[in-house]
């Protein structure tokens, strides 16, 4: 993979439109930066449509992310230099409907090669997954309203197959934008998409005997996982990892684990696992971490999205008995 370069991210207040009037003139932005050797400059989102424009894009783009290592994606904010630099991006990628402020600054940036990845799928809608509210994490709602409002599930990543997808339409969209190059993002899309499709065998394969189906985790982001390989989600709380449950949710995990014969409380590594570990103890269960793939860090299981997948389907394979 090419070396990152990312940019610092800070839960600075500003208004969007003040941002982008004050400092789209600006020509040496996080965002992007002008003299990259001819390069396209890139502006991702967050972690996984990074990897996406740095794996299709390889040697003809400069690759920024918006969302720092480590950062919970969902509730980042953007500094009025990031909004002011979107403006001046060759080409924006993002998901709509994870990042509230994103979606409202890559709106007003208005660069002409912007791509949402859902538009480049199909979303489906998983319950619980996206509704932060049945749980008991009603105090959560305004934070993921454009998630409530679309009513669909944007964790489409976490699924190699319709990451695939996106993988195809990214690269013929890289091609468009910049057509001098389109020999070599088509041949970098073909090589990603036949080590997602690699990956999707091997969790096929891997998932397809198992003592169990149900996994029960603190983050609802695996619902296009789940439904591809013949498993059950049960989300403790939500779409927020750190949202607490109500009283009742906490009797229906205690009934569908021993119904299940579940054997893990799954956490991730960018929230607490306070929940996750109480709940364990109490139902006498095992935790053990299954990562949404938001971003990498230090903590992370691998050194990009690949190698995080394969260690969350070791996790899978060990917590639901794989034979």
């Amino acid at each position: 993979m090419n070396v990152r370069r990312l940019i610092p991210t800070a839960a600075v207040a500003g208004a969007v439109t003040l941002g982008l009037t004050a400092l789209s003139a600006c020509s040496s932005s996080d965002a992007a930066e002008g003299g990259n050797g001819g390069k396209l400059d890139v502006v991702a989102s967050f972690y996984p449509m990074q990897f996406l424009a740095e794996e299709i894009g390889g040697s003809h783009v400069s690759v920024t992310s918006l969302t720092k290592p480590g950062v919970e994606p969902h509730d980042m904010e953007l500094s009025p230099k990031q909004i002011g630099g979107l403006g001046d991006a060759d080409y924006i990628l993002y998901l709509k409907n994870v990042q509230p402020a994103v979606d409202d600054a890559v709106t007003q940036a208005g660069v002409k090669n912007t791509v949402d990845a859902a538009g480049l799928t199909t979303l489906e809608s998983h319950g619980s997954e996206v509704d932060g509210h049945d749980h008991g994490a009603e105090e959560h709602a305004e934070e993921h309203e454009g998630e409530e409002e679309a009513g669909l599930d944007p964790h489409i990543w976490l699924d190699p197959v319709k990451y695939a997808e996106v993988a195809e339409g990214v690269g013929k969209s890289l091609e468009k934008a910049d057509p001098d190059n389109a020999a070599d993002y088509r041949k970098n899309t073909e090589t990603l998409v036949a080590e997602l499709n690699k990956l999707d065998k091997a969790y096929e394969t891997g998932l397809k005997n198992t003592a169990t189906k149900t996994f029960i985790t603190t983050h609802s982001a695996f619902g296009y996982l789940a439904e591809r390989y013949g498993l059950t989600q049960e989300g403790i709380a939500g779409i927020d990892p750190e949202a607490e449950p109500s009283p009742a949710r906490i009797d229906e995990i205690h009934h569908v684990a021993e119904e299940s014969k579940a054997t893990t409380v799954f956490f991730e590594t960018l929230a607490s696992d306070k929940t996750a570990k109480t709940l364990a103890k109490d139902l006498g269960l095992k935790t053990g971490v299954l990562d949404p793939l938001e971003g990498i860090t230090d903590r992370s299981a691998g050194a990009d999205y690949i190698e995080v997948m394969e260690s969350n389907l070791a996790a899978l394979q060990k917590a639901l008995g794989a034979k």
